[in-house]
């Protein structure tokens, strides 16, 4: 068929169609050198012969392209560029023909993509003298690469250009339509010929914007990483060549009325593309439509706020310090993104992002940043509280950011400690309540590296106390409640182990008000509740040092006696060790006589437990009894002599009696 085709025949190019059925039919062959053959074949068949059956066999080549074989593909190249150089009607033929020329400068195999690059050159250099005239005013005064092209070095000639840009309208319906193809090899290939034609296209592209965006949108969503990879490409050589007011103009429509993690990918890609200086007048719109809760919360997708973290990070990186007055609503979008669900896989590249914008913003580090804005952060968030749920995003974003704020919030306390007193009332929804009480506990367990970090808390215990601990530690009925009881029990441990309370006067204020309801936690059916509230009393009778107020002292060590029955040995123990406190209170007050009749009552009690079936409750209750024997030692002698007997095992007993009578007699 080749050999017909060379030959100098008038009437060839009549007959020659009847010879492309039955090539067709073979370049599927089952041997790689059959359907090179076929495809060297077809091309002097056409070449000579009548070029209307282009049509019949481009879908035919373009499925080539996809062949295993290298020396498959190679041919594929060989044959659409010489049409490309020599075929009679190729003018008619060029959108069709370009496409499959340029797929092969992404072939895998590097000789394929240079005789590519060669064949595209010689192509473009040939048209370009063709039609010289046309473009005498472009060739005399020829344009340098823009400051911002990606490889000014390898830019496509003129020629090459204007071929691409006079065809790009046939062309792109077609790419557009490709790149959602059901088959996912087709898709790939589109996608990375959409790259090449946009980097010949350059400013050219703006007036075929709109299918464009619309088409990347899609494609962005694809399952397959090299399609999402190409077309992100795409989008970057649209943010370098298109000039920000047109593209943010059509993308903002798209992203305010579906939001969605692709078209979050595209315009962190085009801002990533966008030179700095096209870009400053647009970066503070950018940076509010971002900060807008329709974009910002326009998803709980995992992927759609590793998206909007790229947004931020393109914004950083590309405009540096031009981000100095919009820092506020970067961390607006920032803190909604820690706030999502799997969120904490992304803490590392959070963490990056705030030292990166806090190096533009102040040359210091993300503490910086959270000092800086952590009091209009809670501002912004607090003024929506009165309508927070449990489901409320705003609550999960002030759980985020007072659990990261660090020692920042030691200066924003005036905004904080309202904002936790107006969620926290009874009112108030329980799950919120408990899940805020769970944020104030952790801030308060390191209070001098949080709230506590300008030593200033102890001027908002007050509120702390009264308005927030207090309303939460009060019996009411439900499993919610009972949790939320436990919770205020833990803020109360938290802020007790803290050591903020310094001031004598501030420790006796806030035993005076908790003192009651932690006794009535002692009842608690939670296991942790009880041992917490045992340690609290504990801490509370250690800090008065005696026992101030008789009446209300006189009420504790039998409550804490009833722990003693507690099915946890842990809380059995925590309520010893609070024993062995309030008798040390009781030898400190210096008139022990006042309690005899209770220490007696007491030791009576407690004898009971040195035949406890537990060996470490035995012993605990010893060492109280140890302890307290320096209060009436002769009268603990008498009720330990009178039940000796009946104790199965009263080794401990003698033990107790023989460090009775080996003390010294009191003077």
């Amino acid at each position: 068929a080749r050999s017909l085709a060379s030959r100098p025949a008038d009437h060839f190019h009549m007959q020659s169609e009847s010879l492309i059925g039955p090539l067709m039919q073979s370049i599927s062959h089952q041997h790689w050198k059959v359907r090179v053959a076929v495809i060297e074949a077809t091309g002097t068949v056409i070449q000579f012969g009548n070029a209307k059956s282009v049509d019949d066999v481009l879908p035919h080549f373009a499925q080539r392209l996809f062949d295993d074989v290298p020396q498959v593909r190679q041919a594929v190249t060989r044959v659409v560029g010489g049409w490309l150089l020599a075929l009679r009607d190729r003018y008619s033929f060029f959108h069709k023909l370009i496409p499959l020329l340029l797929s092969s400068l992404d072939d895998e195999m590097p000789h394929i993509v240079q005789e590519a690059a060669s064949l595209w050159e010689e192509a473009g250099l040939q048209w370009q003298k063709e039609n010289e005239e046309d473009l005498k005013d472009k060739l005399d005064f020829a344009s340098p690469p823009p400051a911002h092209h990606p490889s000014p070095e390898t830019r496509p000639g003129l020629g090459c250009r204007e071929l691409v840009f006079r065809n790009l309208s046939k062309i792109l319906p077609a790419i557009c339509h490709d790149v959602t193809d059901w088959v996912a090899g087709t898709r790939v290939k589109a996608a990375r010929l959409l790259a090449v034609l946009l980097l010949h296209a350059e400013d050219h592209a703006t007036q075929h914007l709109e299918v464009l965006l619309r088409a990347l949108l899609l494609a962005c969503a694809d399952e397959e990483g090299a399609v999402v990879s190409s077309c992100t490409r795409s989008a970057e050589l649209v943010g370098t060549f298109v000039s920000p007011e047109v593209f943010l103009k059509l993308l903002w429509p798209m992203l305010k009325k579906s939001p969605s993690a692709s078209g979050l990918l595209v315009l962190a890609a085009v801002i990533r593309g966008c030179p700095r200086e096209a870009l400053r007048p647009h970066l503070k719109a950018i940076t509010t439509e971002l900060a807008g809760a329709h974009i910002r919360q326009g998803s709980e997708n995992l992927r759609y706020g590793e998206n909007l973290l790229q947004c931020v990070q393109a914004v950083v990186s590309t405009c540096g310090e031009d981000c100095r007055g919009c820092g506020l609503q970067l961390m607006q979008v920032l803190v909604t993104v820690m706030a999502l669900p799997g969120a904490p896989g992304l803490g590392s590249q959070v963490q990056e992002t705030e030292d990166a914008l806090a190096a533009v913003e102040s040359s210091g580090d993300g503490q910086d940043l959270y000092r800086q804005h952590v009091g209009p952060l809670l501002e912004w968030l607090g003024g929506s509280q009165r309508g927070w749920t449990a489901h409320s995003p705003e609550l999960l974003q002030f759980s985020v950011l007072v659990a990261h704020a660090g020692p920042a919030l030691g200066e924003a306390l005036p905004t904080l400690v309202p904002v936790l007193r107006s969620c926290l009332q009874p009112d108030r929804d329980p799950q919120m309540r408990l899940r805020l009480l769970s944020v104030l506990s952790r801030a308060l367990l390191s209070a001098k590296e949080t709230v506590d970090s300008q030593g200033q808390l102890h001027r908002y215990l007050d509120t702390v106390v009264t308005d927030i601990l207090v309303p939460n530690l009060q019996w009411r009925a439900g499993r919610t409640a009972a949790a939320i009881r436990t919770a205020a029990v833990s803020c109360l441990w938290a802020l007790i182990s803290s050591e903020v309370l310094s001031a004598t006067q501030q420790v006796e204020d806030v035993r005076e008000t908790l003192l009651p309801p932690v006794l009535t936690a002692l009842e608690e059916d939670s296991q942790m509740t009880r041992l917490t509230s045992c340690r609290i009393v504990s801490a509370f009778l250690k800090s008065s040092g005696g026992a101030s107020e008789p009446d209300k002292f006189i009420k504790i060590y039998p409550e804490l006696l009833k722990r003693l029955d507690d099915v946890s040995t842990e809380v059995r123990l925590a309520a010893a060790s609070a024993l062995a406190v309030w008798l040390e209170c009781v030898r400190n007050d210096g008139a022990e006589a006042c309690y005899q009749r209770d220490v007696q009552h007491l030791y009576k009690e407690l004898l009971v437990y040195l035949d406890d079936p537990d060996s470490a409750v035995q012993d605990a209750v010893l060492e109280v009894l140890q302890a307290g024997s320096a209060l009436f030692p002769d009268l603990l002698v008498r009720e330990t002599e009178a039940v000796v007997h009946k104790h199965r095992s009263p080794t401990r007993c003698e033990r107790l009696l023989q460090h009775v009578q080996a003390r010294p007699p009191a003077l």
